[in-house]
């Protein structure tokens, strides 16, 4: 079977661990150029020892001035940018009554002004181009809220509304823009929850298991790959059913 994303120039931000680390895995595996950036500048050298013909961008989605010069610099070296991941995100959870203004404030700095912030630098030139993917990390808290996460919640909620309206606007300029929607998922986020809350999940996902970073990782290849040239707008859960 041919690489399904052969010579493509693909930016994955939050690279460097879970979700993001898995898919820039399997982007490699499948041809791409994967240009890593992540807010460690340890670990981004760390991820490119091991994926091959993948490139270092230490990168802070949260201060343009950073984005800008890693996006120009990818310019300046490949002339294009094909796909781009909008993977970084973080957590600081707590209830509504106990959240501080500081945790909410960053999580809504990474989470949605990261999103905009990389996709708003990174756009003018896939038009230039007429052709571009961009797939956002939503989760399906995104989609149905969850207990203690008031700031995590809202930026998913948001990162689908992104999602929708950049869809509306680029399609027709050639970019599709899409979002996953993964559910609990085993990276060391996850892992972190209580055993007996892991447990719950578990249960309640129908297939009676969490999922796997390369699970999601492949649903951001099959989303960022031409075998998805007519999806555009949506925001696809991959959670093993949880929310059924």
């Amino acid at each position: 079977m041919s690489m399904r994303l052969k010579n493509k120039v693909a930016i994955i931000t939050g690279a460097a661990k879970g979700i993001g680390f898995a898919t820039a895995k399997r982007f490699a595996q499948e041809g791409a150029k994967v240009m890593i950036a992540d807010v460690n500048p340890e670990a981004v050298k760390a991820t490119v020892d091991l994926i091959p013909g993948s490139e270092a961008y230490a990168m802070n989605v949260t201060d343009r001035a950073s984005v800008e010069a890693a996006v120009d610099q990818i310019m300046q070296r490949h002339g294009r940018i094909d796909i781009l991941i909008n993977n970084a995100g973080i957590t600081q959870d707590a209830r509504l009554v106990k959240m501080t203004e500081a945790q909410f404030d960053t999580v809504i700095d990474v989470n949605l002004k990261g999103v905009f912030n990389c996709t708003q630098l990174v756009v003018p030139h896939m038009l230039e181009a007429g052709k571009g993917a961009v797939v956002n990390a939503s989760s399906v808290v995104g989609i149905y809220g969850n207990f203690g996460q008031t700031n995590y919640s809202a930026t998913k909620f948001g990162v689908i509304g992104f999602t929708k309206t950049w869809a509306r606007e680029l399609g027709a300029k050639g970019i599709r823009v899409n979002a996953v929607c993964p559910g609990f998922i085993a990276t060391e986020m996850v892992k972190a929850m209580p055993e007996n809350i892991l447990k719950d999940i578990e249960r309640r996902s129908w297939l009676g298991c969490l999922g796997t970073p390369e699970e999601m990782a492949n649903v951001y290849l099959f989303l960022a790959s031409d075998e998805a040239s007519y999806v555009n707008g949506v925001a696809l859960e991959a959670s093993g059913g949880i929310s059924l």
